[in-house]
């Protein structure tokens, strides 16, 4: 199950690493709904991240990031996954908190997919936003990474 999430994560970031490089070279191309979904989709991996190996998130999970950030921010997201699934039990259950407040319980897999699941949703609403602003979307389909 390890090494499924790992392809999982290796495909995600590569996507995002893809993704970040449109925004840099493109950016005044980048409608501001689009730049926001994009930096949602980081924020977000980081704090479920955070949530499993117990840190702090720097920001929350609608701020915005510099176009410049965001590859760096996607490659410490992933290195801060892949640690995670050298060390934690994919079967512990973490107790955690929402932006809101509201306490919950998951699985360390679940949450996982949860992000994997998340991450795609947003790309999906990206290459939409890229086709409407005139520019060709990234192909982030799992079976094309996988070719």
């Amino acid at each position: 199950m390890t090494d499924f999430f790992k392809e999982l994560f290796d495909y995600s970031h590569h996507c995002n690493q893809q993704l970040a490089a449109v925004f840099l070279r493109q950016p005044e191309q980048i409608a501001p709904k689009t730049h926001s979904l994009f930096a949602h989709l980081l924020n977000a991996h980081q704090i479920w991240n955070n949530r499993i190996l117990p840190l702090k998130p720097p920001f929350g999970v609608w701020d915005p990031q510099p176009v410049e950030q965001m590859a760096p921010i996607d490659a410490d997201n992933h290195q801060h996954t892949l640690r995670i699934l050298q060390e934690v039990d994919l079967a512990q259950t973490i107790s955690y908190s929402t932006s809101k407040g509201q306490p919950f319980s998951n699985s360390v897999r679940d949450i996982l997919f949860h992000v994997v699941n998340h991450s795609t949703y947003h790309r999906g609403q990206i290459a939409i936003e890229f086709r409407n602003g005139g520019l060709e979307p990234v192909n982030t389909d799992y079976i094309f990474y996988k070719r």
